[in-house]
């Protein structure tokens, strides 16, 4: 399984267009990799430990735990890793 999370907050306008960037991204991928994909959404105004480590970055995506990247997710980057962490497995 590869776990992505999305880090962002309600009304964030750059937040919402990182979601549509890994809803883009997870509808364009083969079936037996997407079907591989955890993904969660989290907001920093719901946990004060996320607020504090990235309200000046968000959206903020992880993969598997590890920062992917922040403020704009580039679609091409996102693929790229997600195929790499699955060749990996």
């Amino acid at each position: 399984m590869i776990e992505l999370t999305l880090i962002g907050k309600p009304d964030c306008h750059l937040c919402e267009v990182a979601s549509d960037v890994v809803d883009a991204v997870v509808a364009d991928l083969p079936d037996a990799l997407a079907e591989e994909l955890e993904i969660t959404e989290l907001s920093i105004l719901d946990d004060p430990q996320l607020y504090e480590q990235y309200w000046e970055k968000i959206p903020v995506l992880l993969i598997d735990g590890e920062l992917h990247g922040h403020w704009r997710i580039a679609p091409d980057r996102l693929r790229q890793a997600l195929a790499e962490r699955a060749a990996g497995r």
